[in-house]
């Protein structure tokens, strides 16, 4: 009687666990189950290794844009961490390539492989930052100038012409800007004096809205509307029109900003 009690209590507590829930190790997806990874932290050392080897590896660059464009390792991309969110990049289609992540200084790589490993990365390799890195890094993207004029609070944005003069112009601006007073002249241009001469190029120009011109060495215009001469074309404006120009500047005269900075 006792054996046949015990037997009944040995079924019943099979039973009984067969009934308990039991949270899964893994997230189930179509294919049965997902796993989940963790990435793997490696020396610079090893990371040189492994970008030697032609697996169809990808190097991964976590900082800033002005970081990346400061001195990067070759052949890296850019997906700033900060962009990495809980969505696959566009960059990293697959789950499963060899991902190889650096940064600045060794915080946010680990933060992004995390994210990515959270995410169902499978090859999420983290070395360091680039301040200790021991092989090649690319020289600093050099940022070209542009010009920037400046009239009753709107602001326009030129791209500087490659030669001598847009050169000449742009050393001068970058020891301060300049404020120029400009009169209408044959309702195609606002012209005023430039406080230096600069190289002439001239060449013959049909201006249309937009172009800043350079004109007997040491005045500077800028057109709104159509005009041909012997110029020399310091900059233009571009995606602007007649219309936009003349409600910045007015009618009659108007003091214009003239300066430049490096390209964005």
């Amino acid at each position: 009687m006792k054996r046949c009690a015990l037997l009944l209590l040995i079924l019943v507590l099979i039973l009984l666990a067969g009934c308990v829930k039991h949270e899964p190790d893994h997230m189930v997806d179509g294919d049965g189950m997902e796993k989940h990874f963790e990435y793997t932290q490696i020396s610079q050392e090893e990371a040189m290794k492994m970008m030697a080897v032609d697996d169809g590896h990808i190097v991964v660059d976590v900082r800033r844009q002005d970081e990346y464009d400061s001195g990067h390792i070759p052949g890296a991309i850019l997906i700033p961490n900060e962009s990495i969110t809980d969505k696959s990049p566009e960059a990293l289609p697959d789950r499963d390539q060899i991902i190889l992540i650096y940064c600045r200084s060794g915080n946010r790589s680990k933060e992004a492989s995390q994210k990515l490993a959270d995410m169902g990365y499978s090859r999420v390799y983290e070395f360091g930052g680039i301040n200790t890195w021991p092989g090649e890094i690319t020289p600093p993207v050099e940022k070209a100038p542009v010009l920037i004029i400046e009239a009753n609070g709107r602001t326009f944005r030129a791209v500087l012409e490659n030669n001598s003069s847009a050169e000449a112009l742009a050393e001068k601006l970058k020891e301060g800007q300049i404020l120029v007073k400009m009169s209408d002249y044959g309702n195609f241009e606002k012209v005023g004096p430039l406080p230096w001469s600069l190289p002439v190029n001239d060449t013959q120009i049909t201006t249309s809205p937009g172009d800043v011109i350079l004109y007997q060495g040491d005045k500077i215009t800028v057109y709104y509307d159509e005009n041909s001469w012997n110029f020399t074309r310091l900059a233009r404006i571009e995606n602007v029109t007649r219309e936009d120009l003349l409600a910045a500047f007015g009618e009659g005269d108007v003091t214009m900003t003239f300066r430049v900075e490096s390209d964005k």
